[in-house]
């Protein structure tokens, strides 16, 4: 017996191994956790400045495209003649027509004339209920910096309509003096369907007010608290429209974050963001991405744990080689005796197998001994009809012999020739009894291979003519798929459907038109063959011993009670099954399962 000293000291030295090589483990992990987790944010870092500058370049080109116009609308007459005259009426709609034709053909939103003290004089708008004509918008800042002289350029939410646009504007000069500013108003809805497409991706102005975003509720928030000077120019340019504009965040953004934050957006929960930013345009503005990091966690987490499950099996490798090492040895000396132990049963097993193979030749030579009593004794039983259907042919052979000598006595060649081909009709038909007779007497060798069911359907039913004949019986084959074939052997199978088919006529013996009916069909691979008759179908008590040696329903004298079992026994030899049950409507049905083989098999010739 191990002392309790010794115990208690294997399992504290067993403690601190566990304990080591998990926090070897934890540690593997944690590292690989951080290494994978620096190495996603540093790619992520990379795809998001290549989507920044593309949506940048795309923006910047999008805004561009509208520069020139304004400085070729300003050369059209009709503006400075109204700029000069802006109270002629005929003026104003000449100035109309022409911004109107401007704007659809540039395809803006507005284009628009604004003399020098800020009212609009002319739109492309004018027919619509909100037009700009008439309107004050001197307070805007695209306004000033054109009268100044330069280009004007503006991103607001209008006044009049409450859309917002980008404004850009230019003066209309006389010579050297500015009369007017012509300015055209242009939609970023393409901007927003694509930040709308980027999902965490964020257009603000200078002073950090987002104006366009993916999701509307963002739109017209702040990435950090408005100064008080940006706040008042807000309040005087009505740039979105006087409206409070509130943080986007739970906390202000900085402008420049290296490592994940985590803060909640607006009517959103907490979570872990990366922020990259990017100047674009000449207004100030920057587009934002808030990257989610959830996923790149998820992927470091799951880098981590690999390491640490590696680990652990590096470890548990390492103590499996060790312990292997030990339990060899052991291994070894056990292996000695088993092999001393097994030479010795060998030499009694090898005696037992002998015997067994003995054994199993006979029972085969047994079973292969019942099939053929079997044949034998079906055919005994049947010798009568079979003695009948063989002397019908023969009976008239006689008498279509005697009329063909009597034909050809009287020099009537025609009608003999015609008595001699149906003499040899007979005797094809005799010739065809007797070589399934013979087929079906025959031993055969067991060597299973293909048969086709249609062919040892036709030889069945030609042994049993006879008895159908006898009882005035009907048997009905159901279509046959073509090329439907069983691996079995041909005589036996036959030997099967006639013991089944005898079976089902014997059954029916003194019913009105008796019937038999015979269907195949494929099912998993396996070919299901049923005969079913339309007699009193099975006892309770027949149901449980119909498969029995020398068990039988049938009165004394007419059989032994081996059909059935032999057929089972042959089946099964096939790997097979042989069962039956009662149909619902009356009659028994005779089930045999075959494994198929195959679809190219022709049926022999009859």
């Amino acid at each position: 017996m191990i002392p309790f000293n010794r115990i208690l000291s294997l399992a504290r030295h067993a403690f601190v191994l566990v304990g080591a090589a998990t926090g070897l483990c934890l540690f593997a992990g944690w590292l690989a956790y951080r290494i994978a987790f620096g190495i996603a944010l540093d790619h992520e870092r990379g795809l998001a400045a290549q989507r920044l500058d593309g949506f940048a370049l795309s923006l910047e080109a999008t805004l561009a495209r509208h520069e020139a116009l304004p400085g070729l609308l300003a050369l059209h007459p009709s503006l400075l003649d109204l700029l000069w005259h802006p109270d002629d009426g005929r003026r104003v709609a000449a100035a109309n027509a022409y911004l109107e034709a401007a704007q659809q053909g540039a395809a803006v939103s507005v284009a628009y004339l604004i003399g020098a003290d800020g009212v609009t004089l002319a739109a492309s708008n004018w027919r619509l209920p909100r037009g700009f004509v008439g309107h004050s918008y001197a307070f805007r800042p695209y306004f000033r910096d054109a009268l100044d002289g330069g280009l004007g350029r503006f991103y607001g939410v209008g006044v009049t309509t409450g859309e917002p646009g980008y404004f850009i504007a230019g003066p209309v000069r006389d010579g050297g003096r500015v009369l007017g500013v012509v300015v055209l108003k242009v939609s970023l809805d393409s901007i927003e369907q694509a930040l709308a497409g980027s999902g965490d991706m964020l257009l603000a102005d200078a002073d950090g007010v987002v104006f366009l975003a993916a999701e509307r509720r963002l739109r017209y928030r702040t990435l950090a608290p408005l100064d008080a000077v940006a706040a008042e120019r807000n309040a005087q340019t009505r740039q979105y429209g006087g409206q409070r504009i509130p943080l986007l965040a739970d906390r202000p953004l900085p402008s420049e974050a290296a490592y994940p934050l985590r803060f909640a957006l607006a009517g959103e929960t907490v979570r872990e963001r990366l922020i990259q930013r990017r100047p674009v345009g000449s207004l100030g503005w920057q587009v934002v991405q808030l990257r989610d990091t959830t996923e790149l966690r998820a992927t470091a987490l799951a880098a981590g744990n690999a390491a640490g499950f590696a680990t652990a099996f590096l470890l548990g490798l390492a103590a499996h080689v060790r312990h292997r090492a030990r339990r060899r040895e052991e291994l070894r000396r056990v292996y000695d005796e088993l092999e001393q132990r097994i030479a010795e049963r060998t030499a009694d097993l090898t005696d037992k197998i002998a015997d067994l193979e003995r054994t199993e030749a006979i029972l085969r030579e047994t079973r292969d001994a019942a099939v053929q009593a079997g044949k034998l004794a079906t055919l005994g039983q049947m010798s009568a009809g079979i003695s009948h259907e063989l002397n019908q042919p023969l009976a008239a052979l006689q008498t279509f012999a005697d009329n063909a000598r009597a034909l050809l006595e009287r020099g009537r060649q025609a009608e003999a020739v015609e008595n001699l081909q149906t003499i040899s009709e007979l005797v094809a038909r005799a010739g065809r009894i007797v070589r399934q007779l013979k087929a079906f007497a025959r031993k055969e060798a067991p060597t299973p291979g293909p048969v086709p069911v249609a062919a040892a359907v036709e030889h069945a039913l030609t042994i049993v003519e006879p008895r159908r004949r006898e009882l005035d019986a009907r048997i009905v084959v159901g279509d046959l798929e073509p090329g439907l074939a069983v691996t079995a052997e041909a005589g036996r199978l036959e030997q099967v459907l006639v013991n089944l088919l005898r079976n089902g006529l014997d059954a029916m013996h003194g019913f009105p038109a008796p019937r038999l009916d015979i269907a195949a069909r494929r099912s998993d691979g396996r070919v299901v063959l049923q005969v079913r008759d339309h007699g009193p179908g099975l006892a309770d008590e027949a149901l449980g011993h119909l498969f029995e040696a020398f068990y039988t329903t049938k009165p004394v004298g007419e059989g032994l009670g081996l059909g059935l079992a032999i057929s089972r026994t042959i089946v099964e030899s096939y790997g097979g099954t042989l069962g039956a049950h009662n149909a619902p409507d009356g009659g028994a049905v005779f089930s045999i399962d075959l494994p198929t083989a195959g679809d190219d098999h022709a049926a022999p010739d009859a």
